[in-house]
This record gives C-alpha cells, structure tokens and sequence, in this order.
C-alpha cells in the first residue's frame, strides 16, 4: 500500500508540477532600450551578465519629481547594479533593486558621445538573439562605454569603427587579419583577405582594406587616435562594417542610429 501511495502521489506531481518560485540575483546590466508603459511604468531591456539579454518591467518609476530620478537610471547605455527576479519560463522578468554601477562623465550630455553610444546599444541588440549569459561579451561592452565615456575627440571619432569590429569576435565572424602585400582585398562574405576580387560585390579594397588591417590590430581605444580620417573615409567604412554583419547575422536589417552617427561624425 506505502508502495502504490507514493506512485500516486508522483503521478500527481507530475500532472501538476509545483509553481517555481521567483528567485533574486544580482547582476549588472547595460540599459539598451527604455519603452513607456501605461502611465508610471517602463519596459526595459537590459544586457544582463548573468542571464543576458533580459526584457524587464519596471513598476512606479514615472510618477513624480522623485520618481523621475529613478526613470533616469534606465536610460539606454545606464550601467546599473540590479537585484532581479528570474524565472526562465516568464518573457518578461522584474527588478526588485537597482543603482547606478557606473556615473558617466559626459557620455550621455556630449551629443558625439551619446550618439556612439546609441549606435553601439542598437548594434549590440541587433547581435544578442537568444537570452544566453556571456560573461567575456559583457566585459567588453561595459568597457568600452566606460572607455568612450573618458575619450578625447579623437578617440571617439573612430569609436564606432573600433567596436563594431572587434564586437563581431563575440559572436563568432570576426575579421581574420592576414593582410600582406599579395592579399590585399577584404572578402566580406569570407571575413578575410585575399589576392584578387571576388565575383560578389561585398568586398573593401586600396585604402579602405588597408585601413580595416590596421584598427584589427587595435587593441586599446587609445592607439585610435592615431588615426586621421575624414568624415566620407568613416562614413564609408562603417556602412561596409554594417554590411559584414548583415552577411553574417539572419534579419539584421538597418541600423536606425547610422543617419544621426553619420551627422555628428
């Protein structure tokens, strides 16, 4: 009898699973894009270092003066310090604390800053698909807006180039750097260089190859000062770093942000 009694019993728990309880993590996260909500709440979504990308609602944060301050912390690019609730069978999760991880400088008051910074969180959400920690991922993203927020104008006018290189390396396309005197064409659909022009139209050659050599073997943002390019060189450029990634990333479609980069550049 003790024997079918405890069948029973775990045929019943199986047909009515028991509910899971909302669990409390902390976590740092990087604000990539604030929604309204109703009339005191915001939908957030969050590149989290601990469950990464995250869809989150945030309850009450509109309704004062008060109130408002706390709204501030969820503009896109906020690093933040968060104590969240996770349930991995919800879309949508909720953040029980925050505070700021990182107070910027000027990154988002400077209107060239800001505008690499947009372009850099709407790149980011482009890439990130699926809800999968990455650790290595998230230490260079929150680096480089703490680097971009302490840049000089030279620096941060060769920003976006730097990181949307360098950021495919994260998801598995980056560029292989084997420029030499007889590969001198950049195959992008292959991701490498090579010694004659591709049948395909997705290629960088001359200057601009040359050039795309040179910031692959940048590794700090602070040797891209040495880099004196006008506005039509970048321009060119980063519309051809865009390309790369929409040959290697389904429905990666344009970036919203590019128009507003290409006129503060």
């Amino acid at each position: 009898m003790h024997f079918v009694y405890l069948r029973k019993k775990e045929f019943y728990k199986n047909f009515y699973p028991v509910k899971q309880k909302n669990m409390t993590h902390k976590t740092k996260g990087i604000v990539l894009r604030s929604i309204k909500y109703g009339e005191t709440s915001l939908v957030v979504t969050i590149f989290t270092e601990l469950f990464g990308i995250q869809t989150y609602l945030v309850n009450g944060v509109r309704t004062s003066s008060k109130s408002s301050s706390k709204a501030n912390h969820f503009q896109p690019t906020a690093i933040l310090d968060l104590v969240v609730y996770h349930n991995e069978n919800k879309q949508m999760q909720r953040i029980k604390e925050f505070s700021w991880a990182v107070l910027y400088t000027s990154l988002l008051s400077d209107v060239i800053k800001n505008s690499v910074a947009s372009f850099m969180t709407e790149l980011i959400s482009k890439c990130l698909k699926q809800p999968e920690p990455n650790a290595a991922l998230f230490n260079f993203c929150e680096e480089a807006f703490i680097e971009l927020d302490d840049a000089d104008k030279s620096i941060v006018a060769n920003f976006a180039l730097f990181f949307t290189l360098h950021l495919a390396h994260f998801f598995g396309f980056r560029m292989t750097d084997n420029f030499s005197d007889i590969n001198r064409v950049l195959d992008l659909q292959e991701g490498n260089f090579i010694n004659h022009l591709p049948i395909h139209p997705h290629y960088l050659e001359g200057n601009e190859a040359s050039l795309t050599a040179q910031f692959l073997k940048v590794m700090q943002p602070q040797e891209l000062a040495e880099f004196k390019l006008n506005g039509e060189i970048r321009r060119l450029l980063l519309l051809k770093y865009l390309e790369y990634y929409a040959l290697h990333i389904p429905d990666f479609g344009q970036m919203k942000t590019l128009m507003v980069l290409h006129e503060v550049l």
